[in-house]
């Protein structure tokens, strides 16, 4: 039974990169360090362990931008090969870039593991840099949709994500994504990498802003869906927070949360709306936000 990792103490730091040294550097005759780059300290590394412990393949994902994600360094021991090692850890780096936030993903291949990349979903796009100035390399990317995830109306959805970045750019520097929407169900994700304080958890701040434009958005489509317009206000929100977030941040507004004077909006005046946003680290429930905003009528 393999086991996907992260590396994190110096010592499995220094087994990591020494595996990537050994399968990816030294065959080409290049010193101990030629493995690492500047892109080291901004990476998400994982290895695969076996039963025994042992690094067995290795790889490494970063952002290019807060849509594309890297993937580079992925090595599998000759013992492990054919196996389907390597498809599982490339699987773990595309996890993780969705994690992020990414919408594709791109990688430099060499010659030799063109027809892996290509097997696993990968396109040719263009010719890349020469590595090492010696290895022929091509350009491949793929692009990261989740077939298990629901977003019906997605030109409603892809406006009010375009209508955040627009007016909330703060949306885009945070990693903050629509993920599904169900008409009774919105979830949006964050990046925690862009969010991460000094004790590896997320900005309390960061969270409560998650919390707010997830109420917003579920406010957004739900005027989409009664044909319904207005521009909407946060007035008042509380948050409680249980536990600290240090995976992956989720936050989530069902339908049955949601208390609504529609019929007011319809009347021309200010509607009043009353939701509850709960906010997840991966599967485990750390926080409850509360929030009162007004749909403003058009002026006419």
């Amino acid at each position: 039974m393999f086991t996907i990792a992260t590396p994190k103490t110096e010592k499995e730091l220094e087994d990591y990169f020494h595996f990537r040294w050994q399968w990816l550097r030294e065959p080409w005759g290049y010193p101990i360090g030629s493995e690492k780059d500047e892109y080291e300290t901004v990476s998400e590394h994982r290895v695969i362990l076996n039963p025994s412990g042992e690094i067995v393949a290795c790889g490494r994902i970063h952002l290019n931008t807060s849509e594309e994600a890297q993937i580079r360094h992925i090595a599998v021991d000759k013992r492990y090969r054919r196996k389907g090692v390597g498809q599982i850890i490339l699987s773990a780096l595309e996890s993780v870039a969705r994690d992020l936030g990414a919408e594709r993903a791109v990688t430099n291949s060499r010659e030799t593991s063109m027809s892996f990349f290509s097997a696993c979903g990968f396109q040719i796009e263009k010719e890349a840099p020469n590595e090492l100035g010696k290895l022929k390399r091509t350009h491949m990317f793929k692009l990261l949709v989740d077939n298990n995830v629901l977003v019906l109306h997605p030109k409603w959805c892809q406006e009010l994500q375009s209508t955040w970045h627009e007016q909330i750019p703060i949306t885009e520097h945070m990693g903050i994504k629509l993920y599904q929407y169900t008409e009774r169900t919105i979830e949006t994700r964050a990046s925690l990498n862009k969010n991460i304080n000094l004790h590896g958890s997320m900005f309390a701040g960061s969270i409560f802003s998650q919390a707010t434009l997830t109420g917003w958005g579920m406010i957004f489509l739900q005027l989409k869906q009664k044909g319904l317009v207005g521009e909407i206000v946060l007035g008042d929100g509380n948050i409680h927070y249980h536990k600290p977030i240090t995976m992956k941040p989720r936050a989530v507004c069902n339908i049955e949360s949601v208390k609504a004077r529609f019929d007011l909006l319809t009347a021309g005046k200010k509607c009043p709306i009353d939701l509850k946003v709960e906010l997840h680290d991966g599967d485990t429930a750390v926080a409850e936000f509360i929030g009162k905003y007004w749909v403003l009528p058009p002026q006419d």
